[in-house]
């Protein structure tokens, strides 16, 4: 069983930066997937980022070039770094762990589920 505590989220102004910390417990944290999806009211949750054991990534084409995802083993944490951020990134931001070694961007793929962080971004 893994457990993911997400933290880091909060208010801040358009074009302010953000970096959410999601902290695992459980074993073998750096053979997992990361991943870190969104879900705005009256939304469906929708992928941003991901990053596997290899340091493979991927993000969402609404987020390219203004987040960065990375992981600290030693830690067992992963971050998302949100820099230029917009009003249209205002969300409940969630970590997923999947024990799939491949970069996934699909909810399915995800096995374990932090409780979420919101984060608001006012123009």
């Amino acid at each position: 069983q893994v457990q993911l505590v997400e933290s880091g989220g909060g208010s801040v102004q358009a074009g302010g930066s953000l970096r959410l910390s999601c902290a695992a417990s459980g074993r073998a944290f750096g053979s997992y997937t990361m991943g870190w999806f969104r879900q705005a009211p009256g939304k469906e949750r929708e992928f941003v980022a991901a990053l596997n054991w290899n340091r493979s990534t991927y993000f969402a084409d609404s987020v390219k070039g203004r987040f960065t995802i990375s992981r600290d083993n030693a830690k067992d944490t992963v971050y998302l770094q949100m820099n230029s951020l917009k009003p249209e990134d205002t969300a409940v931001y969630y970590c997923a762990a999947s024990l799939s070694t491949i970069v996934r961007v699909v909810i399915d793929a995800y096995d374990y589920w932090g409780q979420g962080t919101q984060v608001t971004v006012s123009s």
